[in-house]
């Protein structure tokens, strides 16, 4: 059984004249220890449904369908209260921007402890120990005298770590990490993902990875799942996205990849934009952008077809099909 498994996830956004289709009809699973990359493009419903695994999707936001299995229970099921026991003990989460996730008012050591109290009675000793320790496991030097600083005291890459050091405290068994990485310079980038691969294997944890970035997925990732207009496309190993994709959103985004092999004058594009949630075609919804498209690319939605046992793509005509 899959640590955790979505099936037909829903989530609207109902406004005074319009319902807004965010997150539609949404499956994936994720297995013990295993990393799963959700890539593409913004908008694209991404962080939404990593909001919609915890529960916290932002009114007027509503999950309207669908499981949300952890561990073989349904947390769409549980009250409030017994979903912040899951939340930070259980399942953690690492946000985009840390300058947004961390309270400038309040010292580390203060931000570390309050997961850790949350969940666990600490006389104040071992608390503070606990803290110092969850900071060396994310490598910031010298832990004993930054447990005191404020947040604005920190480099972006310190303020990164300690968000990390927040979301690993409780030793969840699902972690996860919505584009961690975007403020962060490369080198500075690579360092984070070595210690998120430390950690995982430490932890024994599970790991969802959103990002934006396919050399990320390509170093970090076992399986991914690459989402457009809400809905995920295509699911496949790492290996199999790179060699054979099978939508052709997929194969687009790669060929819009710049290779170290390869000199062109200008990188491919993908002609046109994302629809606006709300307003998606009536057919497949890449298919006002897909130059395979024809007329019952437009007038059908696609089914999820099973390539084999662990790829699935959502097209008429998957390019691995073709003759």
């Amino acid at each position: 059984m899959p640590l955790l498994e979505v099936r037909n996830l829903k989530t609207y956004f109902k406004l005074r004249n319009t319902t807004i289709t965010a997150v539609d009809d949404v499956s994936f699973y994720v297995n013990e220890n295993e990393t799963l990359g959700i890539v593409g493009e913004s908008g694209s419903g991404k962080s939404l449904t990593s909001l919609s695994i915890l529960r916290l999707v932002p009114r007027p936001g509503k999950i309207v369908e669908g499981e949300i299995l952890f561990q073989g229970q349904d947390l769409l099921s549980l009250s409030e209260r017994q979903m912040r026991d899951v939340r930070g003990k259980l399942i953690s989460m690492v946000l985009q921007d840390p300058m947004t996730s961390l309270n400038p008012v309040f010292d580390i050591g203060d931000q570390i402890g309050e997961s850790i109290t949350t969940h666990f009675k600490q006389k104040a000793g071992n608390l503070m120990a606990e803290v110092v320790e969850a900071l060396r496991k994310v490598k910031i030097p010298a832990a004993e005298k930054r447990v005191d600083a404020y947040p604005h005291q920190l480099s972006g890459g310190m303020k990164q770590r300690v968000v990390g050091a927040i979301a690993i405290a409780c030793q969840p068994r699902l972690l996860i990490a919505d584009e961690p990485t975007t403020s962060l310079d490369v080198t500075i980038q690579a360092q984070y993902l070595q210690l998120l691969k430390e950690l995982q294997e430490e932890y024994g944890m599970a790991l969802i990875f959103i990002t934006h970035d396919f050399g990320i997925v390509a170093d970090i990732c076992d399986r991914v799942a690459v989402m457009y207009a809400g809905q995920i496309v295509e699911t496949a190993p790492v290996a199999t996205i790179f060699d054979e994709p099978a939508h052709p959103y997929t194969a687009a985004l790669l060929r819009s990849v710049p290779k170290l092999d390869q000199k062109v004058d200008r990188l491919e594009i993908i002609p046109g934009q994302p629809p606006r949630p709300g307003k998606f075609p009536t057919g497949c919804r890449f298919a006002p952008r897909c130059p395979h498209a024809d007329h019952k690319c437009v007038s059908e939605a696609p089914p999820i077809t099973k390539l084999d046992s662990q790829h699935e793509v959502r097209c008429w005509y998957p390019l691995t099909a073709a003759p």
